[in-house]
């Protein structure tokens, strides 16, 4: 079979590049052509033999992943022309099915394209994996989702509810790439960080530069206060150069770390994390944190937040189990004081225990399927079912 992916930044291709090795293990001749990034050019190099030969890499995700209104703006013809790329590549090489991974604002553009331009045989097939979070904002997507594509696939257990009792629409829970993450870590991986002989607070600020510039400054001059006491370690994100950091962390008493984050909060006692991902990853180790989220027009956004947004939280931990398990101190209650307040208050105690049990909630909530292979069973089975007809 013939499958044509497409993920628009580093998450994608990460959990792309582990859905494409489980389609290979149920589909040895799988071609691949994909636009993605290293994660998934790796799988791709590692394709041997007549059967892959179809196997390319079109783009690289560095060359579209623009993010904010200005930046996509200013990039707006080379989006474009990624846009026009794509859509002509995917009906000249026509697969059998077209994975579309996260990247909403893009990839749903792609399927209505191509669901428009169809034959009567149905090729290729949509598949969505990691649903657009449209419970957030832009619900209207629904109705694109609807009928641009066969088969979305969930990695959020609380999406089902959303989706097919709100929306009627249904869908797959296929289970969650982080935990799957952090469940292989833990099984086959020894840590790279040796023990350190004070207990560490890890700073987990973000991976765009923008959230560092907004959010390590304050995190910074909170851990300071603990600096006697803790190790304080930063976790770098792998797209920043390490020198971007530097300014930020002179005159603090603080280490950096790129590339060893699940080490890091595989020996960290509490953490400070930006909102996204992290937060999850952090629960699923047992490190109780504070989620710390600046942005520009800090009350602008409190506002949208208490009155526009469609979610109470901002977390991934808070949204998953229904309430609020760690503290979230976002735009107008971002500040120096309440991170500390809410620090200290994890370090020992009774909110710490609190946010502990909370963390089992959330891993219940979340199961213990994993996800790229349940993604690669319904994908190759829809598409036998398909090529039955």
């Amino acid at each position: 079979m013939k499958y044509y992916l497409i993920a628009g930044e580093a998450s994608g291709d990460l959990h792309a590049s582990r859905l494409m090795l489980a389609i290979l293990e149920r589909d040895p001749g799988a071609q691949f052509r994909f636009i993605g990034g290293d994660q998934m050019k790796q799988v791709a190099d590692g394709c041997t033999g007549a059967s892959t030969d179809g196997t390319v890499m079109v783009r690289h995700y560095r060359d579209m992943a623009y993010m904010g209104f200005v930046p996509v703006l200013l990039h707006l013809p080379t989006i474009l022309r990624n846009m026009r790329l794509a859509k002509h590549d995917i009906m000249e090489w026509q697969p059998d099915a077209l994975i579309l991974v996260d990247y909403p604002g893009f990839n749903l553009s792609i399927a209505k394209y191509v669901r428009s331009q169809r034959q009567t045989a149905g090729r290729p097939t949509i598949f969505y994996y990691i649903a657009p979070k449209i419970w957030a904002w832009k619900e209207y997507r629904i109705k694109n989702i609807k009928r641009d594509v066969d088969q979305l696939l969930s990695i959020l257990p609380f999406e089902v509810d959303f989706f097919e009792k709100k929306h009627h629409y249904p869908i797959h829970y296929v289970g969650n790439p982080t935990a799957d993450e952090v469940r292989l870590f833990k099984a086959d991986c020894s840590p790279s960080v040796s023990r350190p002989s004070r207990p560490v607070i890890a700073v987990l600020c973000g991976s765009r530069r923008q959230e560092i510039r907004d959010n390590l400054p304050a995190m910074l001059q909170v851990t300071d206060r603990y600096a006697p006491d803790y190790q304080i370690v930063v976790a770098g994100a792998p797209a920043i150069p390490s020198d971007y950091y530097q300014p930020f962390l002179q005159g603090h008493r603080a280490d950096i770390v790129f590339g060893q984050t699940y080490q890091l909060l595989d020996c960290a006692h509490a953490a400070l994390v930006t909102s996204g991902t992290a937060t999850l990853e952090t629960a699923l180790f047992g490190v109780p944190q504070v989620v710390c989220y600046e942005t520009s027009m800090a009350k602008l956004f409190g506002w949208l937040k208490r009155h526009v947004l469609k979610v109470k939280y901002v977390s991934l931990v808070n949204l998953i189990a229904d309430r609020e398990v760690v503290p979230e101190l976002v735009a107008d209650t971002f500040s120096v004081e309440n991170i500390d307040r809410h620090l200290l208050s994890i370090l020992s105690g009774p909110a710490r225990e609190a946010q502990l049990r909370g963390y089992d909630d959330v891993r219940r909530r979340l199961g213990n399927n994993c996800a790229p292979d349940n993604a690669a069973d319904i994908i190759t089975q829809t598409l036998s079912k398909t090529n039955e007809l």
